[in-house]
């Protein structure tokens, strides 16, 4: 749970720039990779961390430059780049600005629910994560290398001079 300002500035700083490695191996190409028919796919994936930052965040009245939710899903991996940026670091200037450690405790409705503040930015963050752990699977069935996110992915270890894990 975020509890503080400073707290929710470093782990969104960590995961915002986990998510940029991601999208960074992102191409046109792979844009269309599903695990099924009926699954998201990897720019659909990619398109959403980038539309549910303002979107979710303007439910506590606070601004987030970016995307519009029914904004389409953009042709391009470096559009989608280009969102998440805006989007992400939009989010951390305006927390930074107009929130305090008291504005987390804050309640706003969220989804039928009410959410602290507090609550709402630590799902924004799970959220995140949640997704980019779908968009890696995906990226393997695209035949994109993986960058290594908490450790090091297969692709890394060879540089280090060690053998991957044994699957």
């Amino acid at each position: 749970m975020i509890n503080t300002i400073a707290e929710f500035e470093r782990h969104w700083s960590q995961e915002l720039e986990a998510t940029q490695k991601v999208l960074k191996h992102l191409t046109d190409k792979s844009l269309g990779q599903a695990v099924n028919a009926e699954g998201r796919t990897l720019g659909r994936l990619g398109w959403h961390l980038v539309i549910t930052i303002p979107e979710m965040m303007s439910r506590t009245g606070l601004h987030i430059d970016g995307p519009a939710p029914e904004d389409p899903v953009p042709a391009s991996a470096k559009e989608i780049f280009k969102g998440y940026n805006i989007a992400s670091l939009s989010l951390l200037e305006a927390v930074k600005v107009h929130w305090t450690d008291a504005t987390l405790l804050q309640k706003d409705e969220m989804y039928g629910q009410m959410w602290t503040r507090s609550e709402t930015l630590t799902a924004l963050l799970f959220h995140q994560v949640h997704h980019r752990g779908q968009m890696t699977v995906l990226m393997r069935q695209a035949g994109l290398a993986v960058p290594g996110i908490y450790g090091p992915a297969r692709e890394e270890w060879a540089p280090w001079g060690m053998n991957p894990p044994e699957v």
